[in-house]
């Protein structure tokens, strides 16, 4: 058994994609109109046929309050692996990305908290 896909709940899918293709750097995989809403994906350049990240509508009821318990508690949704944290961190912060935790080394790994623009606090974490 292996992890194919994972979601981060967005309010806007073009933003959100925005974000996560011009900002992050992630690539467009699958993008299928499904009603009002798209089956909207994104990979790593680096695993193209990686496990995928669906930029999910967060148009069910429980979605948008429990997005806004995790950004009130400051609680990551999820987290991104990345090889230099500290590089990351200013390469995101030269195009303007909004952290609420700066580098912080904890043991075996160097996190970083950002602002996903879409409602969602992503940490990038480094392997140290």
């Amino acid at each position: 058994m292996k992890i194919v896909l994972t979601s981060v709940y967005v309010g806007d899918q073009a933003k959100a994609l925005a974000f996560y293709t011009d900002v992050l750097g992630f690539v467009k995989k699958e993008d299928v109109p499904i009603g009002e809403h798209r089956w909207l994906t994104v990979v790593s350049p680096e695993e193209p046929e990686g496990t995928q990240l669906l930029l999910e509508p967060d148009s069910h009821p429980a979605a948008v309050p429990f997005k806004q318990a995790l950004m009130a508690d400051g609680i990551p949704f999820t987290s991104f692996g990345v090889t230099d944290v500290k590089a990351e961190f200013e390469r995101l912060k030269g195009l303007g990305v909004r952290f609420t935790q700066e580098p912080v080394h904890m043991g075996p790994v160097t996190t970083a908290v950002l602002d996903d623009t879409c409602g969602n606090l992503i940490q990038i974490a480094e392997r140290t």
